[in-house]
């Protein structure tokens, strides 16, 4: 027994010094600094339902509410929000200062960094009606799109669809109000959520809808027009990937599609490139596009030169 309670604790200390070493952790390791943690997916997972809650009343949070309390409900977790908002924010900003700034060491976030963290979670707060005026179009696109929709609070409280849009939107105000990290972690929510991964940083018009939505991807630097549908399974990805003088990707460069307004994707569609798919063109299930489509175009797959024989020979296998 004593042996082996030796052995063991060897085996412990050999593991606990390797992993401790700083070869191993190097370029996985955050050190935080005190009051300066990383951005809380358990928080923005609580502040994405309050929006929720806030963009679409009553069909999300535990709270009651009618037409005479509705403001009261609203102005709470609004209140809330900005509070924890805030909080994420400066956590996302401190994150990114010290990965700037190499060996993940950094002085103390300043009170510049502090008012500038008040500052976007105000002009977020201020972007909030706009926003649900826009998811007001998608939901109304789901409906019109989908025939098995009986009304609209069937597509805001079940469709996955409208859960992930809704999660893109908010995530890409905040990118463009330059907040780190937060955005991508809120549309990582969504994906663990529907299986629906869209990018914040592409850029999506009014009116659009996914139907089904299991397995679609939305690339970086796709741009989508307004009433855009896409079925389950739908890619919209880069081709290739231009590579600088040491071999390595290049980022920040246009990669993805264009798809003009009423385009509509059919399931498992691949649309790869910065390729443009002309307004209202169709692009048919399985079908793997590389080159642009003029507008109004339906693209399908080829019908087989053979027909299909079956046979009657009832030999089992």
């Amino acid at each position: 027994m004593e042996n082996r309670k030796a052995k063991f604790t060897s085996v412990l200390n050999t593991v606990t010094e390797a992993l401790s070493s700083k070869e191993s952790y190097q370029g996985l390791f955050h050190q935080h600094n005190e009051g300066e943690p990383i951005p809380s997916s358990k928080t923005l997972k609580e502040i994405v339902n309050l929006l929720r809650a806030i963009l679409f009343p009553g069909y999300y949070g535990k709270s009651s509410i009618c037409s005479s309390t509705i403001k009261y409900h609203i102005g709470v977790h609004v209140e809330y929000v900005y509070e924890q908002l805030s909080k994420q924010i400066l956590a996302g900003i401190c994150f990114s200062n010290q990965q700037e700034a190499g060996d993940n060491v950094c002085a103390a976030c300043s009170k510049e960094e502090h008012k500038r963290a008040n500052k976007i979670a105000t002009l977020f707060l201020e972007s909030l009606p706009e926003m649900r005026t826009i998811l007001a179009t998608d939901v109304r696109a789901a409906y019109e799109g989908d025939p098995a929709a009986t009304s609209y609070g069937e597509i805001i409280a079940c469709y996955p669809g409208i859960k992930a849009i809704t999660n893109y939107r908010i995530a890409h105000k905040l990118l463009q109000l330059e907040v780190p990290l937060i955005p991508r972690m809120i549309t990582e929510l969504a994906h663990s959520e529907t299986g629906i991964d869209i990018h914040p940083g592409a850029q999506i018009g009014t009116h659009f809808s996914i139907d089904h939505g299991t397995g679609v991807v939305i690339g970086a630097t796709s741009i989508i027009g307004n009433h855009v549908q896409l079925y389950q399974g739908v890619t919209l990805g880069a081709k290739s990937f231009p590579l600088d003088d040491d071999g390595n990707p290049i980022k920040g460069i246009p990669r993805h599609p264009i798809l003009k307004d009423h385009v509509c994707c059919y399931s498992n569609s691949t649309i790869l490139g910065r390729i443009t798919i002309g307004e209202g063109s169709v692009i048919g299930g399985n079908v793997w596009v590389t080159e642009n489509v003029a507008p109004g175009i339906k693209i399908v797959q080829p019908k087989p030169k053979h027909n299909i024989v079956l046979s009657n020979d009832s030999t089992d296998f």
